[in-house]
């Protein structure tokens, strides 16, 4: 048994090494695959139980090890589309049948279709955005997403539903009570009319008067094209200049053949200055075309039209495991959960325990080829040495079947 056994080892130890040869040059194939995490081939002794009267030789026994959770180096891009995962995640997507899997690797496309696919083909997956209202996740499972699509071919229109009117209202002893200023909002109904909202200050405290008031009080009408003309008194503190405790902050208004939304006012001064608006911004747009599509770093996809509005119509995910080197490797840098890995659990960029969304960029491969080829110099060394041990045993064992001749 013991001549066999020397040859039954060094076979052993060359079946390793020829192993660990494999993951290596997958290693070198893959180096400048984006989003691709190595290989390695770690071994453990295969002990034979020992008589007294000689050693009977074991092996080895390799095993395969990824380094799924190894960062690798991130390099910027020119494409808004392409995604990076920092710190802990993965990105869900689906092949053509539908299932979903996990990967890493971030560069995607569109399709004729308007399906954002990466390298591999695989769809990216997102949560539909409906009314601007962010989705619901499923924390513990991929469900309720669904396949990204930006072709958004038809024109689009989007009623005011928020706006903001900041102004400095003016601190004028020439101006009487009942004198007013007067400005104009403009905002878009549900058909993407635009709608003109005259915005009117009138003064209604005097403030010339001994002892100077705490407070100075002006009304604030809107009129135009709203249902009836909506007020609201601002009270400013004269001692400040800012909208006093208890004031209104804003004004609730209806749009013509579109929203009910408050105009919001907390931002109004009252300074001795002349009448300036200091920030004005109405959500909405008039019919419009996609122009592009474009990520933010919290996951949200947003639709950017041709006169510069932007509409939010996804929010992509992050899906993490316990422990993601357990994770099983598959084709098209992608990775499918295991009992080992644990259960998937699903979260937006940012959250606990999941790593931020870097937008025009990509992770490199995390192969280091300096490594690799001194692992592959090792390795090679390695196995020679093992075919020496397994011609030994068979040399011996030759001379051992010559002694009866």
């Amino acid at each position: 048994m013991g001549l066999f056994g020397v040859m039954r080892t060094g076979v052993s130890g060359m079946n390793a090494q020829a192993s660990k040869l494999g993951t290596v040059a997958d290693n070198i194939a893959n180096s400048a695959t984006t989003g691709y995490k190595r290989a390695e081939s770690e071994f453990s002794s295969m002990v034979l139980s020992q008589g007294k009267g000689g050693y009977n030789s074991g092996g080895v026994e390799a095993h395969t090890r990824y380094a799924i959770s190894d960062q690798g180096p991130t390099s910027y891009t020119t494409s808004s589309l392409d995604l990076a995962v920092q710190g802990n995640g993965f990105f869900v997507v689906a092949d053509s049948a539908g299932t979903a899997t996990l990967t890493r690797a971030g560069a995607f496309v569109p399709t004729g279709e308007g399906y954002l696919v990466n390298t591999a083909g695989y769809r990216l997956q997102g949560y539909p955005i409906a009314n601007g209202t962010t989705p619901n996740l499923v924390a513990n499972g991929l469900g309720g997403l669904e396949d990204v699509n930006v072709s958004q071919n038809k024109l689009e229109a989007t009623a005011t539903d928020a706006a903001t009117f900041w102004a400095n209202i003016p601190d004028d002893e020439n101006l009487a009570i009942g004198d007013s200023v007067q400005t104009s909002l403009v905002v878009y109904d549900n058909l993407g009319n635009e709608k003109k909202l005259d915005i009117t200050y009138t003064k209604q405290t005097a403030t010339n008067v001994t002892p100077m008031p705490a407070t100075v009080d002006w009304d604030v009408t809107v009129t135009g094209d709203v249902t009836g003309a909506p007020t609201a008194t601002l009270v400013f503190d004269t001692a400040t200049g800012e909208l006093a405790a208890g004031s209104p902050d804003s004004v609730n208004v209806t749009v013509e053949n579109g929203s009910t939304f408050d105009i919001d006012l907390s931002g109004s001064t009252y300074l001795a200055a002349g009448f300036e608006p200091t920030e004005v911004a109405a959500n909405g747009n008039a019919p419009s075309s996609v122009e592009n599509v474009e990520f933010d770093t919290d996951g949200t996809l947003y639709a950017v039209y041709e006169n510069g509005a932007r509409k939010a119509i996804y929010k992509i995910p992050l899906a993490d495991v316990a422990s993601p080197d357990r994770l099983r490797p598959a084709s098209g840098n992608t990775f499918e959960v295991t009992t080992d890995s644990g259960d998937v659990r699903v979260g937006f960029p940012g959250d606990a325990g999941l790593g931020s969304l870097g937008v025009g960029q990509l992770e490199s491969s995390n192969v280091d080829l300096a490594t690799e080829l001194t692992a592959m110099i090792e390795s090679q060394r390695t196995y020679t040495a093992n075919s020496k041990s397994f011609k030994a045993g068979s040399d011996l064992l030759q001379e051992l079947v010559n002694l009866v001749r």
